[in-house]
């Protein structure tokens, strides 16, 4: 009787003990996430199964640029980061402040706090669907200044403190009929939940004290940012689709006889023998002699890049080698090349090395790596490599950009392109996104928004309304990571808006005479993880959240008065000394949000303010530039082609206000990846007070290239 008894016991016990662990709605059910620290200020943790993902594509992190950008503490209460798997895949839920925001996950044109929504991070051509991008980034960063990314092909979806556990902090109750405004359909979660239809994914987290430098630690985590070559950053412009080789030496010679910069042209599917799907071959008809045009052209210093999308055309010369490697569905009746599959990607870059790269093409644009699900693949394709179409689509972007650097990479020379998507870990990348989507002021928030996903973002031009509005559209351009006409349809051409032909030429020519610095801002880029073109919520000033809430900042006038003005998406910084503030069609004036401390105005170097918000009345002529105080700016002459100006370049150094200050000016071969090995020369500029006057010295040791720029004047633009 006794033994029944106890039998009976230890069968309710072990009854008591499976429900608890069945219960998998409570937060005790969740996993605690096992940090490990993988470098200076970064910490990884896992939950499942390994997958492929996105970090699976970044460079080896730079574990030195880390390290000296100092330690960082762990931002959470290790016990309050969870993870599980459950019947939905997994996900994990890291703790939220009620006071935080949250910037980042990808491109979006609308915004930048994230706070408060919900993003399902998926790949697309343009949807209005929060999180449906080109670039569905899955990194975040908040205001107390750490960043999160997790690592996956999958599609995650972030709950950016809404959805609420039952068991979690949480908010007061209202009654929706007695409580008015105070009640929500959303109220406030503590805690950022992001999930994934998966079996398992990896989580980092970036420390900081400030956003910039948790964005810092993720770019530097993930290789570094690209250092373009320097005919990159040059004037751009892409032919009409069905232009022939006669057409291309006709446009090149209307750039020279119309004094217009010309850097690199673009050739758009006519110049393959079928596009959509694609050959990769080139159409014998129109450029029966391509190595002949390309030689021209380089002769001129002119680089050429070539448009694709990845799907092949069974008329395609490497169709055959390809087919083993393709997935059972296609895109305009073209085949889908696995590129996790080694064989595949060797087929393709094999081809691409002798018909293109041996015979001069500089780089490629890849379009439709995006796409609509109603001319994709659909979800249920199936790849020869196991990988779901899903993975597949989400990461395609980046595995081309991948495959494509590393073939650079082996012929020791830079690259720079245009692809339509990407994601994470994509820093070192040379590719810009670009997409059909065509306001000006969402392009602008696109640029910002871009700064914290480490990926580089081009407003490029392709028509205008009015002379205005394409003088303005040319304005925002010249000032971002690669200033570009996309003519493919349009056949524009810089002088087509005759009212302000002259205006459009000033302001491509200024980007020139800019080159020097822009060209240092890549390759603190590429150093420091800083990008070139950054969101204000990066800039020194603007992270002051905590004051506000506090109740520290006061000032109807003050920036720091209201947390909107701290995410003001119409404006960024270029550099480490620059402010730019767009103009968009219409604007007779405008607010600029300036940082604390002094800003002068770029042209005149005039006082323009001290961390408030000013309107300026906007000029036709010039798109609004703020230098700050001490900003050191060194400028060339301008040149109509990068490649062509041989010999040494003499320098015009500006220093604005009135305050002591240091600057590293930049220079390399500008062709290849020497800079790795130490060929570099680095130039030490100094601003000082002597005997009460400003003086500007210039210094030079241990470098191992001889750096292009000779003479420098010194110009000192404020009062």
């Amino acid at each position: 009787m006794n033994n029944i008894r106890l039998a009976i016991v230890l069968l309710l016990v072990c009854s008591i003990a499976v429900g608890a662990k069945s219960d998998v709605t409570s937060i005790s059910s969740m996993d605690i996430l096992q940090w490990e620290r993988v470098a200076a200020g970064v910490w990884k943790a896992s939950i499942g199964k390994k997958e492929l993902a996105s970090m699976d594509y970044a460079r080896p992190p730079k574990l030195k640029a880390l390290a000296d950008m100092g330690d960082a503490e762990f931002p959470f209460e290790r016990d309050a980061t969870l993870g599980q798997i459950n019947a939905s895949g997994a996900n994990v839920r890291l703790p939220l402040e009620e006071s935080e925001k949250i910037y980042g996950l990808g491109l979006e044109f609308n915004g930048i706090n994230r706070r408060g929504n919900v993003y399902h991070l998926k790949v697309d051509h343009y949807g209005g669907v929060k999180g449906y991008t080109h670039a569905p980034v899955p990194f975040y960063i908040s205001s107390k200044g750490y960043g999160v990314f997790v690592s996956t092909a999958r599609r995650p979806s972030f709950y950016v403190g809404i959805g609420n556990r039952k068991d979690s902090k949480l908010p007061p109750y209202v009654d929706r009929t007695t409580g008015g405004s105070k009640w929500s359909a959303r109220p406030v979660s503590d805690a950022v939940e992001a999930s994934v239809a998966g079996d398992g994914l990896e989580v980092y987290v970036f420390g900081g004290s400030n956003p910039l430098e948790a964005v810092r630690r993720y770019n530097l985590y993930c290789g570094g940012g690209v250092l373009p070559p320097r005919w990159g950053l040059g004037f751009w412009h892409r032919m009409h689709t069905r232009s022939s080789d006669s057409d291309v030496l006709k446009e090149v010679a209307e750039f020279e006889k119309r004094d217009f910069p010309l850097d690199v042209l673009g050739l758009e599917p006519g110049w393959q023998s079928f596009a959509y799907p694609c050959s990769f071959d080139w159409d014998k008809t129109r450029f029966p002699e391509p190595k002949r045009l390309l030689n021209r052209l380089s002769k001129k210093g002119i680089k050429v890049n070539l448009w694709e999308n990845p799907y092949v055309a069974p008329t395609s010369t490497i169709s055959e080698a390809l087919k083993p490697y393709t997935a059972s569905h296609t895109v305009w009746l073209g085949q889908v090349p696995d590129y996790t599959i080694e064989a595949a990607r060797k087929v393709l870059l094999d081809h691409h090395q002798k018909n293109h790269l041996d015979i001069g093409v500089s780089g490629y644009k890849f379009d439709e790596v995006d796409g609509y699900d109603v001319w994709l693949w659909p979800d249920h394709a199936s790849f020869p490599s196991g990988h779901s179409a899903v993975q597949i689509r989400q990461l395609y972007g980046l595995m081309i950009q991948d495959m494509f650097m590393q073939r650079f990479g082996e012929m020791n020379k830079r690259t720079y392109g245009l692809v339509r998507s990407s994601n994470g870990a994509a820093s070192p990348s040379g590719f810009v996104i670009y997409s059909d989507y065509y306001d000006h002021q969402g392009y602008v928030t696109a640029l910002v928004n871009c700064s914290l996903a480490g990926v580089l973002w081009t407003p490029e031009i392709r028509s205008a309304r009015s002379d205005e509005e394409w003088l303005r559209r040319f304005q925002s351009v010249c000032f971002s990571p690669l200033v570009q006409l996309n003519a493919w349809s349009s056949g524009k051409k810089p002088w087509s808006f005759p009212g302000v032909t002259g205006l459009v030429r000033d302001v491509i020519k200024l980007r020139t005479r800019l080159l020097p610095y822009m060209y240092t801002a890549f390759y603190d880029y590429n150093q420091r993880g800083i990008p070139p073109f950054r969101a204000m919520v990066l800039e020194a000033g603007f992270d002051h959240t905590e004051e506000i809430i506090a109740g520290k900042v006061h000032g109807e006038d003050n920036p720091y008065a209201e947390t909107a003005r701290l995410e003001t998406t119409d404006q960024y910084m270029m550099g480490p000394s620059l402010l730019v503030a767009p103009v968009f069609a219409g604007q007779k004036s405008r607010k600029v949000v300036l940082p604390r401390g002094d800003w002068y105005d770029f042209y005149t170097g005039e006082m323009a303010g001290n961390g408030g918000t000013i309107t300026i009345k906007t000029k036709l002529e010039q798109i609004p530039l703020f230098a700050k105080d001490g900003g050191i700016i060194p400028m060339m002459s301008p040149v109509n082609n990068i490649v062509s100006a041989k010999g040494t370049i003499d320098l015009e150094v500006r220093h604005y206000g009135r305050k002591e200050n240091t600057y590293s000016l930049y220079d390399d071969d500008g062709e290849t990846f020497d800079y790795e090995k130490g060929i570099h020369s680095v130039t030490g500029l100094k601003v000082q007070h002597l005997e009460g006057e400003l003086t500007g010295t210039a210094s030079t040791s241990g470098n191992q290239w001889q750096s292009r720029y000779g003479s420098i004047s010194w110009k000192f633009m404020s009062p």
